[in-house]
């Protein structure tokens, strides 16, 4: 299901200006709203993650919005939309190794739809290639340092609210560590946390 014309470019104005007001402000906490920073801080916090440290990356953020975006036009949750995750990130000019793959690779991605903000880390937990991504439960993901989290509601889509987190290497001077390990995990196309559907919820 699609939304209208009037509806997309509703929701493309309020991007736009989440956008701009995210990079004065919201954007340092990791999220475009406080919504989204809500799980930021969770993923962050969590007794079970593996990282030393994690960095709230506003260019992440950025193309969190967009996906999201485009995940409300349509309707769907889905990690191959215009492109592989990882030819996303690279899309917007964003340095992942030469050993992230391209075409369907995903180590960078997770997503979901219809969770409020209490409901969703639970799931990404109770997934098992989410979870193992988001706390570095595997080796190859402990060098991924750099987060950002986009949450966009549309009343007139069929999951309402829509998540993108983009975890990933970053690429900062002192950033430089190589995975030196030879299992590179990969997330297929269809390895999505279970979307809710047809949910009814009160407005807030």
């Amino acid at each position: 299901m699609k939304v209208s014309t009037f509806s997309h470019y509703i929701l493309l104005l309020t991007v736009m200006l989440m956008t701009k007001f995210a990079y004065s402000v919201e954007i340092e906490q990791c999220g475009n709203s406080p919504q989204a920073q809500q799980p930021a801080q969770f993923i962050i916090n969590d007794a079970e993650q593996q990282r030393a440290t994690l960095r709230c990356n506003p260019l992440l953020t950025k193309i969190a919005i967009e996906k999201a975006a485009a995940m409300v036009e349509h309707g769907i949750v889905q990690h191959n939309l215009g492109g592989s995750p990882n030819a996303r990130l690279r899309s917007y000019g964003y340095k992942l190794p030469e050993y992230y793959g391209l075409l369907l690779s995903n180590q960078v991605e997770a997503i979901t739809g219809g969770y409020t903000t209490a409901e969703v880390w639970h799931a990404f937990k109770n997934s098992d290639t989410h979870r193992k991504h988001l706390l570095g439960e595997l080796e190859f993901y402990l060098e991924q340092d750099g987060i950002g989290i986009a949450f966009l509601r549309e009343w007139q889509t069929p999951h309402v609210e829509y998540w993108v987190v983009y975890l990933t290497k970053g690429f900062a001077e002192n950033q430089d560590n190589k995975f030196k390990g030879t299992e590179i995990p990969n997330k297929s196309p269809y390895d999505v946390v279970e979307v809710k559907k047809n949910k009814k919820i009160d407005k807030d």
